[in-house]
């Protein structure tokens, strides 16, 4: 099936070229990264994780919102959810092969990411998240081809693989669990010290996901003879709006707990974020945007009107998305390193390097949907002949 990617108009040429354009960019600047070292990017000792692994926290939550398509489908029997099943499935895979590139990056010397499977340690969450990313990205590349094979050949898919689709559902889950094990399981740092953070994960995951995904259907239908279908795009719709307002539930419940507790170390990192500590105040407008869009998205897909509206749907699942965006993508990481324990406020910012690494790894992804997508919509190009 690799033959239907190489079959297109000019315009799809056209976007693949720009694509490589900005990678091979990226590529270059990580080449001047690797010479010179991460002193090129903003981090430093006190704030060691930066924009990079934001967009891996971020990202494994697009990878684990997929998981909203493929439950109804397999398990329930939503069989409306089959023409768009496949569409969750690559996306999944473009998340996670983005999510291992954010890593790699982050880690200076991309040799070092052989230490994991040469001096394993179990006891390490780390190890457990590298087992997780793995394993489920190779279920979905397995799933997902042959899936697709068997619809191309009009058959069913073998049956080897329905234990594999079942166990990819509780490993979605467990991927952005693991993730968020990363965090709380550091003592140190009192701002992701709370048993909360992965139900807080998952929310955002499973609106993040299908946010995205409705803006890719929406865009097919546009630009392709493809239709995803309304039903498919409604009933996303409402998992976006069950999962945002569980996002904003429990971004609540945590705020109740550290305020009430009044405990300085849980308090000051929400005082940084959200009102400016010791005259530093770096991510008071960008978080206070990210609980307005969340708020307003909330509300708005509370109406069925609104929510039913195509015209008016793309713009509030691209408000979602860039809420949880900047809450995981910005807040997150920066909030959990600001103050220090020492009680010092460093504040931190990507340099340009930081942004155009991080741009071409999303231009990657872009790539490898752009590819996925041309591949499942020429199959279903062929069966509608």
């Amino acid at each position: 099936m690799l033959e239907l990617a190489i079959q297109g108009s000019k315009k799809y040429f056209g976007w693949i070229i720009a694509l490589l354009v900005v990678i091979g960019m990226a590529f270059g600047i990580y080449r001047l990264q690797l010479d010179f070292g991460l002193g090129i990017t903003g981090m430093s000792r006190d704030v060691s994780w930066g924009f990079y692994i934001a967009q891996f926290t971020f990202l494994v939550g697009v990878a684990a919102g997929g998981v909203m398509v493929v439950t109804p489908y397999y398990l329930h029997h939503y069989k409306a959810f089959g023409k768009i099943t496949i569409l969750g499935e690559f996306l999944a895979i473009a998340a996670i092969t983005m999510c291992l590139l954010f890593i790699l990056v982050d880690l200076g010397q991309p040799m070092r990411m052989f230490n994991v499977l040469l001096y394993p340690t179990p006891n390490s969450v780390l190890f457990w998240d590298m087992i997780v990313l793995n394993g489920y990205l190779f279920l979905n590349i397995v799933i997902g081809w042959n899936v697709l094979e068997a619809e191309r050949n009009q058959t069913h898919y073998p049956m080897w693989l329905k234990p594999l689709i079942y166990l990819s559902i509780p490993w979605a889950v467990g991927i952005h669990t693991v993730t968020a094990y990363l965090y709380c399981g550091l003592p140190g740092r009192g701002f992701w010290l709370t048993a909360i953070l992965a139900p807080r994960f998952l929310s955002s995951a499973f609106a993040a996901g299908p946010a995205l995904l409705i803006l890719l259907c929406l865009f097919i239908r546009k630009v392709t003879k493809f239709d995803p279908g309304r039903e498919q795009i409604q009933s996303l719709a409402k998992i976006v709006a069950y999962a945002i307002c569980l996002n904003v539930f429990f971004f609540l419940c945590e705020v109740f707990v550290v305020f009430y507790s009044q405990i300085p170390e849980h308090m000051e990192p929400f005082i940084y974020m959200f009102a400016g500590l010791h005259g530093h105040s770096a991510l008071v407008p960008w978080m206070w945007t990210s609980v307005l869009l969340a708020v307003a998205s909330f509300v708005l897909l509370l109406m069925p009107e609104v929510r039913r509206n195509h015209s008016v749907l793309p713009w509030i699942c691209g408000m979602v998305f860039v809420s949880l965006w900047i809450d995981k993508g910005i807040g997150l990481i920066v909030g959990g390193f600001v103050p220090t324990p020492l009680g010092e406020v460093v504040e931190y910012a990507p340099t340009l390097p930081e942004i155009s690494i991080t741009l071409g790894i999303w231009a990657f992804g872009a790539l490898l949907i752009t590819v996925f997508y041309k591949i499942a919509l020429s199959v279903r190009g062929e069966m509608a002949a």
